[in-house]
């Protein structure tokens, strides 16, 4: 496949609908590590290596020398916001980041001025848009958000655009019957049909354009058959939903193990404190529920108790998100886990994670923006099952389960990159340097 990617052409322009925590730490990360000020830690794309053939060749590249991904200094970023703060004054406000490395980079973030919000109260009550789009029909925002990217693609000489929603978590709402085709979805538009939340409004506008889109949020968005269909007649790369950053990322590291060793699992305890916008926004019930989906899909897919009711058929699994103002982007989880083990002897494991949402979340949004990117120009369309490493809930095709296991999740991700580069995939078998062995003797 490798002689079928396109070479990046200009540069390449990110969008982000939602400039608050997430989107300026991403921003402003990217442009302190352009000015050589800081280190992209956590992104697989700039740190990590890729193991190439056997391992006795010694073929280690990191990935941005393996793939053709677009460089850091061909980026640009721009995006739509409820509030009208530039870049530097969101960030600024979000205090995730320390004043003197935001004004390392101060002149670059004044310049990204959020375009308006396609905003709709009734899918985020916790939040009052000020900075927002107005028109007679959904149809006509979709159109509205059409001519934002055209027209920032057109200012900023990019030969590609990828669009990364990092906006709050809307109410939680199921597929219904607007969603099955394309044609229900645009005359629902054209109706203002109210399944049609903003972040599909988004969504639908970058797919008619070609661009691809990444779900950040538990939000349905691109989870839905006509949008689904819509990204494969377009050729478009689409992926979701939610960024795996800190407790669900330590669910997908430990719970692994313990399926991995067969041990028993009794019951899961998670209860998180956070206080930026998004803990605001899942203050209220019917966000929360959206993100309580998501959090609570994540156990049964990796131990699968209908294949193993001895060690986890009784499991019981609670989701605990507190909104706490002090504690601002520094979220704070505790997870309490009663595991049993051998004769049935019960055990206890309690982790506490102070960790950073937007600092987590970060270097995910730029991978997400380069994989996408490079999906775009290799011809890969539709659902990108193989970035599931960066979701806390993987949009996979109908009827198929995903795949939550963090190891296994990394190991689809490599063998991809492997495959569209002409490389052998590694199944870590191993056998042959061993069997070789013993005819040689």
């Amino acid at each position: 496949m490798q002689n079928t990617i396109e070479k990046t052409n200009g540069k390449l322009g990110v969008l982000i609908p939602g400039l608050g925590a997430v989107a300026t730490t991403f921003i402003a990360g990217v442009e302190a590590v352009k000015k050589g000020i800081a280190q992209p830690v956590g992104s697989l794309t700039q740190m990590g290596n890729i193991r190439l053939g056997k391992r006795t060749e010694n073929r280690y590249p990191k990935i941005k020398e393996f793939v053709p991904l677009a460089n850091l200094d061909e980026m640009v970023f721009g995006g739509w916001d409820v509030y009208s703060d530039n870049v530097f004054e969101a960030a600024s406000k979000a205090k995730v980041l320390e004043p003197m490395l935001l004004h390392a980079v101060k002149a670059e973030l004044e310049a990204i001025q959020p375009m308006k919000a396609v905003f709709d109260k009734a899918y985020i009550s916790n939040l009052d848009g000020e900075h927002v789009k107005e028109a007679p029909t959904k149809a006509d925002l979709a159109r509205m958000v059409m001519d934002d990217i055209e027209n920032f693609r057109d200012a900023n000489d990019c030969g590609s655009v990828v669009i990364v929603w990092c906006g709050s978590t809307e109410k939680y709402i199921e597929v219904s019957t607007v969603h099955e085709t394309i044609e229900s979805f645009e005359e629902g538009l054209k109706n203002n049909d109210p399944a049609i939340s903003p972040s599909m409004i988004y969504a639908y506008a970058a797919l008619k354009l070609g661009v691809p889109f990444a779900n950040g949020a538990p939000n349905l968005t691109v989870d839905i058959p006509a949008l689904v269909e819509l990204s494969k007649q377009t050729g478009t790369p689409i992926g979701g939903k939610d960024f795996k950053t800190g407790q669900t990322l330590m669910k997908t590291i430990v719970a692994p193990g313990l399926a991995a060793r067969a041990l028993g699992v009794k019951g899961w305890f998670s209860s998180n404190i956070l206080g930026n916008r998004d803990g605001y926004v899942l203050d209220h019930p019917d966000n929360f529920k959206t993100k309580e989906v998501s959090k609570l899909s994540v156990l049964e897919d990796i131990l699968q108790p209908e294949h193993n009711e001895e060690l986890y058929g009784e499991i019981y699994h609670k989701v605990r998100i507190n909104y706490y103002p002090p504690h601002g982007d520094n979220k704070e989880s505790w997870d309490n886990i009663d595991i049993f083990g051998w004769l049935g002897y019960p055990m206890q494991i309690k982790i506490n994670f102070l960790c950073r949402d937007s600092i987590l979340a970060a270097p995910i949004v730029l991978d997400l923006a380069l994989f996408m990117d490079l999906a775009k120009r290799a011809g890969m369309s539709g659902i990108q099952e193989w970035l599931s490493f960066y979701f806390k809930s993987p949009q996979t095709a109908p009827g198929l389960r995903p795949e939550h296991d963090i190891f296994k999740q990394l190991i689809k991700l490599q063998n991809t990159l492997r495959h569209m580069m002409g490389e052998d995939l590694i199944t870590h078998l191993g056998l042959d340097y061993y069997q070789d062995l013993v005819e040689v003797l």
